[in-house]
């Protein structure tokens, strides 16, 4: 009996590639965090050594944010429970 939907060669080949992918390559920071290669790292904002993102200025201007969109949305009355608390836990 012959198979009707038979995948040909190519499918086949590119359904195998999948196969060989890896997990993410991880270096350790100067700070001793994991951080991805040619990427700066999440913790401490360095890459190659040099203070690339201030970490503390992007803290403090999520934390405004957060802030802000709460109090609008109590002014707003739009408010309850549920919203302030996954605003809290997304911080």
């Amino acid at each position: 009996m012959v198979v009707r939907m038979r995948k040909n060669r190519s499918q086949t080949a590119k359904r195998r590639s999948n196969h060989a992918i890896s997990g993410q390559r991880l270096a350790k920071c100067e700070c001793g965090a994991a951080r991805m290669t040619h990427r700066a790292c999440p913790q401490c904002g360095k890459y190659n050594g040099k203070v690339v993102i201030d970490v503390v200025a992007e803290a403090s201007r999520t934390a405004r944010r957060q802030k802000r969109k709460l109090t609008e949305l109590r002014a707003s009355g739009q408010t309850d429970e549920t919203k302030e608390k996954e605003t809290t836990q997304t911080k």
